[in-house]
């Protein structure tokens, strides 16, 4: 399991396989912990507002797209789905989603 950085906060998603997203996306694992680490996830046990998902979703995309200009919304979101418990709807992460 992943060590905490300093300051006690987990910045990496450990419940989703980096290794396997990185490559989907076209980027490496380290370089998908480097842009996930941007994202804010709201508190265990809470849903993010929409002004939360709509910062997470733009930090995470915008990170990604200067390392792979490939990456859009959707490609993001198709590859995102994919290691989500239940797709879309069931997000173990909701504050990635999109708007």
């Amino acid at each position: 399991m992943p060590r905490p950085p300093q300051g006690g906060l987990m910045r990496d998603d450990f419940r989703r396989p980096v290794d396997q997203i990185g490559r989907d996306l076209g980027v490496t694992p380290d370089q998908f912990r480097m842009c996930f680490s941007n994202v804010n996830p709201a508190p265990e046990g809470s849903l993010p507002d929409s002004n939360q998902k709509h910062a997470n979703r733009q930090a995470l995309l915008s990170c990604l797209q200067r390392v792979n200009p490939g990456i859009n919304n959707n490609s993001l979101d198709l590859v995102m789905d994919q290691y989500r418990s239940g797709g879309r709807r069931g997000s173990i992460n909701p504050g990635l989603e999109a708007n």
